[in-house]
């Protein structure tokens, strides 16, 4: 039987190559091993960390018999880094790794990490404006326009609500804007279009968002629907390739239409879905290009939590 010291020099050596290979469960029981934590004890720190995850997922996750998805899982797993004492992104790394077996693996991973890390400053300027989790509001449907300009960039989105009151007192919705990398948030513009006014604005350049309040006129009932639209005047990124919408939960219809300036015409477009941001994408589905509207479109007529989106290639 190997010295106490000679075995805990092997298991940090099966650590280290777990976390430069992986994958994800693999370096995940690994880490827990090395710090000799019961699963138990792993869930009381996540706790602290305001993230609630049970022992059985957490065995999940070490067996890879299930991956982290939801959004909670993803803070959990970032926590963990912390807990295990691992250098920050190592799991997040492995866990994007893993779920995408194309060749574009690499830029998954950035796409990925990029998601994470908005969805978690999106958390805190939503805080800001003090803006619960549960709005409040069910959605019946959602449009999406898309203007791609003439230099390829996103040029504006313009988004159209339908909700339903599942409270009394709701007066507000929070939208959020995630620009393409290298955009510059503290030059868009967003503009109240219908049945609602433009309230405080939170912008973060360094992962592209922008959150706005946007004012109902009314304090909407239980039961109440209510319509509302609204635009963002963008263009300060380069090149775009694709948008994406997230969803945390079910709901109603979706619609994205995506418009391309007539001097830019993309030389493919499709649609894909993916069950999470740490997810493979799938359902990809060819989208023929109209050239006289010079556009294209999806619709989900019934949402669930995941993400749906087009992506386009340029020539």
């Amino acid at each position: 039987m190997p010295h106490a010291t000679q075995q805990a020099d092997i298991v940090t050596a099966e650590l280290d190559t777990a976390l430069k290979g992986g994958p994800f469960h693999v370096a995940l029981r690994a880490a827990i091993a090395a710090r000799g934590l019961p699963l138990q004890r792993v869930q009381h720190h996540l706790t602290r960390y305001g993230v609630r995850v049970g022992v059985t997922s957490l065995s999940y996750w070490q067996q890879g018999a299930r991956r982290p998805q939801r959004p909670e899982s993803l803070r959990a797993v970032r926590a963990l880094e912390e807990i295990l004492h691992l250098p920050d992104e190592s799991l997040i790394r492995l866990l994007a790794e893993t779920g995408d077996r194309s060749s574009g693996r690499r830029s998954a991973s950035r796409t990925y990490r990029s998601l994470v890390e908005a969805s978690d400053v999106s958390r805190r300027l939503l805080a800001e404006l003090d803006a619960p989790l549960d709005d409040g509001l069910h959605t019946l449907g959602h449009h999406e326009r898309v203007r791609i300009g003439p230099v390829r960039e996103l040029a504006a989105r313009e988004s159209q609500h339908i909700v339903r009151a599942h409270r009394d007192g709701v007066d507000r919705f929070v939208a959020v804007h995630h620009g393409d990398p290298g955009c510059a948030p503290e030059r868009m513009t967003v503009q109240a279009l219908e049945n609602c006014r433009t309230g405080r604005v939170r912008r973060h350049h360094e992962t592209g968002l922008l959150v706005v309040e946007l004012l109902f006129d009314t304090r909407l009932r239980a039961g109440d629907t209510f319509l509302f639209r609204y635009g963002v005047e963008d263009g300060t990124a380069g090149v775009s390739r694709e948008y994406v919408r997230g969803f945390g939960a079910a709901g109603g219809q979706y619609a994205l239409q995506v418009r391309f300036d007539a001097g830019a015409l993309p030389a493919r477009c499709h649609r894909f879905t993916q069950n999470s941001a740490a997810a493979p994408r799938c359902g990809r589905q060819e989208l023929p290009v109209s050239e006289r509207h010079r556009s294209v479109h999806l619709v989900e007529p019934r949402v669930r939590s995941g993400i749906v989106g087009i992506g386009w290639d340029w020539d």
